[in-house]
């Protein structure tokens, strides 16, 4: 379907949208109670094919904070997935029961797949290691809640900044406000991947790319800490070998400036100190709740908005021509078509942003 307002990517929405919806959530923030029956009536699916706290439990609670109604599932060998339903049909029938559906999904396109064929609005809660935008709006309101602003400051990124969709989308995110600066700090097997790199050149944002968090510190406004995810290593070893490497300490704090915070999209392993909580620049716990409030936000802002004709799919369309990346939607879902962007000899797939060489 063409005519929802989905929210696959963040680019599905305009940056003075983003700040219309950081603006409600700020005004639920403050007075809850006042939009307690505005989904009344309204259901909506949460579908979420891997493991999530934050992200399901905060949707689940904006939905029933605005006096809407939920269905779905947490463990796909609990619906008819295990018995070999493929994404289309199942997209299909339960957003024909739905006002809204949320999925999470291990595959990396999955959310504009289940869009393509939905009958309802769709909101990616995490495409595998590729997007994750309801998590970079919570980040938003995070910054404009605890700094008082989105543009003019240097942003530090740390650990797995090649498989963190969160990373990926706030990157993208950020850099459409003025004057952001970007340190990069991860070993080269875990770097930021080339398609967010080539948004960032150009946007003619600023980044640099550091080994250590102890190089870093010092300059920053902000340091979001994330941790080695090993759901997305192809092998134990392979995630042995990167795990461990960054931890922010007690002792690396007071390096930092008295007004920088420290935020984690979590859960957490080993890569904050339990010590820092006690931080008052420690912001994790508090961008966790935010996030049930930017969520309220984006419930009421898609449900209440004019829909938007606009198609999911703008590339061409080359069946023969397979996306090389293993983890793209497009490896199981066979009947999808293999859409891409043509930039000068390089096909960039619409699902995942894999870029594939001609």
């Amino acid at each position: 379907m063409d005519n929802y307002n989905d929210l696959i990517d963040m680019d599905d929405y305009t940056v003075p949208q983003w700040l219309e919806i950081i603006e409600l959530a700020e005004k639920i923030k403050a007075n809850p109670e006042e939009y307690g029956e505005k989904c009344k009536g309204k259901i909506m699916a949460t579908l979420f094919y891997e493991p999530s706290t934050r992200t399901q439990m905060s949707f689940q609670a904006a939905m029933l904070r605005l006096g809407g109604s939920l269905i779905g599932f947490d463990n796909p060998s609990n619906s008819s997935v295990a018995k070999g339903e493929n994404l289309k049909d199942t997209i299909k029938i339960v957003s024909t029961y739905s006002d809204i559906l949320v999925m999470r999904h291990t595959q990396e396109g999955s959310a504009k797949a289940a869009a393509l064929c939905a009958d309802c609005h769709v909101i990616n809660a995490g495409d595998g290691g590729h997007l994750h935008p309801t998590q970079t709006l919570t980040d938003l309101l995070t910054l404009k809640c605890e700094l008082g602003r989105l543009d003019n400051l240097t942003v530090g990124l740390c650990g797995d900044l090649k498989y963190g969709r969160t990373v990926h989308s706030l990157v993208k995110a950020l850099s459409c406000f003025p004057n952001n600066k970007f340190v990069l700090i991860s070993t080269p097997a875990l770097a930021l991947p080339g398609y967010i790199k080539d948004v960032l050149k150009g946007r003619g944002a600023k980044f640099t790319e550091v080994n250590t968090i102890d190089e870093a510190i010092r300059n920053l406004d902000m340091l979001y800490m994330t941790r080695i995810q090993r759901e997305r290593f192809e092998s134990e070893e392979e995630y042995i070998k990167q795990s461990g490497v960054y931890c922010l300490t007690k002792a690396k704090m007071e390096y930092a400036r008295k007004d920088m915070i420290v935020m984690h999209p979590l859960p957490r392993v080993d890569e904050i100190e339990v010590a820092v909580d006690d931080d008052p620049r420690a912001a994790y716990f508090r961008q966790a709740n935010n996030g049930m409030y930017v969520r309220m936000a984006l419930i009421l802002y898609t449900l209440t908005k004019k829909p938007k004709v606009k198609p999911l799919l703008t590339g061409e369309i080359h069946n023969s021509v397979e996306c090389t990346n293993p983890k793209c939607i497009t490896q199981t879902e066979k009947y999808l078509p293999h859409s891409y962007i043509n930039r000068g000899g390089i096909l960039v797939c619409e699902y995942c942003d894999e870029r594939i060489l001609l």
